[in-house]
């Protein structure tokens, strides 16, 4: 939720960036006149009610017509008052309605445009150079014994599949890694939960009556997490933190869910999009002035674990009209595919600033005594869809798999090799 003082003194900043991201800015002027009309209607209830109050005290004072006439106008004062608190609380409800549907303003620096309009910061490591005719990671998965989209879909349907062997060995070495490497660097190591109440994914910056993408238990009014984010966001809710205790780092392992509502007919081949994959996912609460430097170093260390699973990559600028809701910034790695002969995005990181933080209601009191919002920021360390990079980079002619050195010991294998071996 956006900052009501900033759009009181700064409301053009709004309005930069409802335009950068594509979205209607005429919003700011329905935003300002609400705010007020509360303003005003709140005033007017709290002028009526102390004048009420003033009265209730004059009457037991008072005797026969002046009695009377201050019964008679407090009469009239308690109907009045009723209906100025009924309307102040109808228009607050309006504006924070309208508040919730309004996207993070988008940090000064972030590329404009859309989807396509990302600016690429830097690429690392070289693309792979076959002298044979490389494989899919489905193609690999099946030789490998380690991808199962036949049974999964047989079990679940269409876009779930079963690691398998080496494959669940990958995927539990690779988190294993991911999750010692945030340890390494300060973080508390969670095993969060996947169900959450509304409110933690309204809070976190879903729109849970309207995206489409999430999975919705109705009879129990739960969802269904498409990223730890959500629970670790949430974790901290209606709290006043120790100032002393920040930047709070938290890693959180968890199934994530999303129904892939808009991708048809994208990416039916393989694992890449998918109902349902595991992530770490690091997650930090500071001060906001700290949030761009606090980005910057989750964004090293996505970095830092692609590097160890020696993967070609290049890191993006996402463009304004890409960001999530909640994102004022969000960088991108996205590793080469050879099989695609494209990159794909690995790890996101965002800073979402005091946007979460005020929704959820997450605080810390500063020097001045007073309660301020703490900024937030998450970064994908390691997912699922790792394993479609690191298996079609290093891949060998006979189908095997070269485990990258830094995974070997979290693995326990050094290659991978083909079933019929």
């Amino acid at each position: 939720m956006i900052d009501l003082r900033t759009l009181r003194e700064d409301p053009d900043r709004l309005r930069a960036s409802q335009r950068v991201r594509g979205e209607d800015d005429s919003v700011v002027e329905t935003l300002l006149s609400l705010d007020e009309r509360r303003r005003a209607a709140l005033n007017n209830f709290e002028s009526l009610r102390a004048e009420q109050k003033s009265i209730g005290k004059s009457v037991s004072r008072a005797s026969g017509d002046e009695r009377q006439s201050l019964l008679d106008r407090a009469k009239e004062l308690a109907a009045q008052v009723k209906a100025a608190e009924t309307e102040a609380a109808a228009l607050a409800s309006e504006l924070d309605e309208l508040l919730m549907t309004v996207p993070n303003i988008v940090e000064e620096g972030a590329p404009p445009g859309g989807e396509d309009d990302y600016v690429v910061l830097e690429e690392i490591g070289e693309k792979p150079v076959f002298d044979f005719q490389p494989r899919d990671h489905v193609e690999l998965g099946e030789l490998l014994g380690a991808i199962d989209i036949e049974r999964g879909a047989k079990v679940s349907g269409a876009r779930f599949f079963f690691l398998t062997g080496v494959g669940a060995r990958l995927q539990l070495g690779l988190l294993n890694m991911a999750m010692q490497q945030a340890i390494e660097a300060g973080f508390t190591p969670m095993i969060t939960p996947v169900l959450v109440k509304p409110e933690s994914m309204q809070g976190t910056g879903f729109h849970v009556a309207h995206d489409k993408e999430i999975y919705r238990l109705p009879e129990d009014d739960l969802y269904l997490v498409g990223t730890s984010e959500v629970p670790l966001a949430a974790y901290h809710s209606d709290e006043i933190l120790d100032p002393r205790a920040l930047p709070l780092r938290y890693a959180g392992w968890s199934s994530c869910f999303r129904r892939e509502a808009g991708s048809y007919g994208k990416d039916t081949r393989g694992i890449i999009r998918v109902h349902q994959f595991d992530k770490v996912e690091m997650f930090s609460y500071c001060r906001p002035e700290d949030s761009h430097e606090e980005h910057l170093r989750l964004l090293a260390w996505e970095k830092e674990m692609l590097e160890k699973v020696e993967l070609p990559y290049r890191v993006i600028d996402t463009a304004a009209g890409d960001l999530g809701t909640s994102a004022a910034r969000k960088y991108d790695c996205e590793a080469w595919i050879p099989s695609q002969g494209r990159y794909r995005e690995l790890t996101s990181t965002s800073n979402c600033t005091d946007f979460q933080a005020r929704r959820l209601k997450v605080r810390y009191k500063d020097e001045d005594g007073k309660p301020h919002h703490v900024a937030t920021l998450n970064g994908t360390l390691a997912t699922t869809r790792w394993i479609v990079a690191i298996l079609e980079n290093h891949q060998q002619a006979d189908g095997s798999v070269v485990v990258p050195k830094a995974l070997r010991p979290y693995v326990g294998l050094d290659v991978l090799e083909p079933l019929s071996r």
